[in-house]
């Protein structure tokens, strides 16, 4: 751990504060007509995932936590964690499976994922930011729709609900975006 004044927070960072680890989501300066500059932080817990608004003053120091970032190979679920491998020693990771939230579907065999670890211990989870998924349903086309404005709901294999273009139909492979289930092209090849 090392020691820095808070007004070097930036979001990303993992601190520890009140003997719990926080990521933090958002910092922001706020200089009053009078007095001290206040620095506003957004901040998640790590281990519960509540969020936390809290003030330091610009003098004020805060504990940083250093971080690891490490590839690791997606190999199987097994009850509430998941088994991942490091593609250099072969050794296998357990994480639990809340580490990915609601990106968890978008997880598939022998995919690479980067996890961010703090003393060893794996924090957070990130998945690629693409991945081409297969659709189990589509509605069908209502005539007069264009290509260019409207989309329709379809359902990934996975259970995941995207809205697509008119022209793709049940059984073909798309690629989204995992952050916030955006179609983006439909898979080459």
């Amino acid at each position: 751990m090392a020691k820095m004044q808070a007004n070097q927070m930036r979001a990303g960072m993992v601190i520890e504060f009140e003997g719990a680890r926080y990521t933090i989501l958002r910092q922001n300066i706020m200089i009053p007509g009078k007095g001290n500059a206040i620095i506003q932080v957004d901040m998640r817990n790590i281990k519960t995932g509540s969020k936390k608004d809290q003030r330091w003053r610009t003098a004020d120091v805060v504990e940083r936590l250093t971080t690891e970032d490490k590839e690791f190979a997606y190999s199987y679920a097994e009850g509430d964690t998941l088994v991942l491998m490091d593609p250099e020693t072969y050794e296998q990771t357990v994480v639990p499976k809340d580490i990915l939230g609601e990106r968890l579907p978008y997880l598939q065999e022998n995919m690479k994922v980067q996890v961010r670890l703090i003393e060893g211990e794996p924090v957070a989870m990130e998945l690629p930011e693409l991945v081409t998924c297969e659709i189990a349903e589509a509605d069908p086309v209502v005539k007069g729709q264009t290509a260019s404005s409207s989309y329709k709901p379809a359902i990934l294999t996975n259970g995941i609900k995207v809205m697509v273009p008119p022209f793709v139909t049940a059984g073909e492979k798309i690629v989204v975006r995992t952050e916030d289930s955006t179609y983006m092209e439909r898979a080459k090849g």
